[in-house]
């Protein structure tokens, strides 16, 4: 429910009349600096992990899925969002790309000390880039990073670096069929109720034909697809392309590469491109 609430705060600056209200104000781009968050010490529980795993395609282990520790950062990167201090709504606020490094397999009921953080703001072609930074540490060792590159519309910088490119994956003709409530079942699990995730009326009200499936879901599906072909220790990337809208299809590609794998989802029908990214062993 805090996570919702959250949700809740995160929408009102970016509502017509609404975002101006006293208290709902956003602090201007110019001069932010960044803003840092940690939560205390957690215990990773079995019940929550295999939940994560059930939905995204995992098998059930005694080591969480790569992309599991995601979930335990995601209060810290809405915190963060919300804050008055942070210069832009979070909903409207598009998750363009996200690194994963995993050092070593995190196992069930390790305590994981969780921070994140966000630096200022980056130049786009399309507006104005945020960069949020994930240290998971068991003890004082590093066992897993992440960085969520999340774009915020608006006067673009043409000469800035439009993001990352990956190799071509070829198509397997893996095609999944994906439910119309996807979005709330990843919800349930991650805590991320965005409202573009979970109904036809939710999401036409913030611009979508209808509800769309989450892109940290996307990119766990395909880790999940690859898992047995990955080392303990990896770097996947993945940058987010076009939304996946539910209920609907998707293919998958994979093509081996130098150190690892490219992969991809498109549609299986247009072949107009979801998500691509690659995997490196480290």
């Amino acid at each position: 429910m805090a996570e919702i609430g959250l949700l809740l705060k995160a929408a009102l600056p970016s509502l017509p009349v609404v975002g101006q209200l006293p208290g709902v104000r956003k602090a201007p781009l110019e001069g932010f600096t960044g803003l840092t968050r940690e939560r205390p010490p957690v215990t990773v529980e079995r019940d929550h992990v295999d939940a994560y795993a059930s939905v995204c395609g995992f098998p059930a282990k005694d080591t969480v899925p790569l992309p599991y520790p995601h979930m335990l950062a995601f209060p810290l990167h809405m915190a963060i969002m919300t804050d008055a201090a942070f210069p832009a709504p979070a909903i409207g606020t598009v998750h363009l790309e996200n690194s994963i490094t995993g050092h070593r397999p995190i196992g069930i009921g390790e305590e994981l000390a969780v921070s994140a953080s966000v630096g200022a703001p980056l130049p786009h072609p399309k507006g104005t880039v945020f960069e949020f930074v994930t240290t998971v540490r068991a003890a004082d060792e590093v066992v897993w990073e992440s960085t969520s590159t999340y774009l915020r519309r608006g006067r673009g910088d043409e000469s800035a670096s439009a993001g990352s490119s990956f190799p071509d994956a070829r198509p397997t003709g893996t095609v999944w069929r994906l439910p119309a409530d996807l979005g709330r079942q990843y919800a349930a699990v991650s805590g991320d109720h965005n409202p573009i995730h979970l109904y036809p009326l939710t999401a036409k009200a913030l611009g979508f034909p209808r509800q769309i499936a989450h892109g940290m879901w996307s990119k766990a599906r395909c880790i999940a697809a690859l898992e047995n072909r990955l080392p303990d220790a990896v770097r996947v990337d993945v940058a987010f392309k076009k939304p996946i809208l539910l209920p609907g299809k998707v293919e998958l590609g994979s093509s081996p590469v130098e150190g690892g794998y490219a992969f991809a989802l498109t549609n299986p029908s247009s072949g107009a491109p979801h998500l691509a990214g690659r995997t490196t062993a480290l």
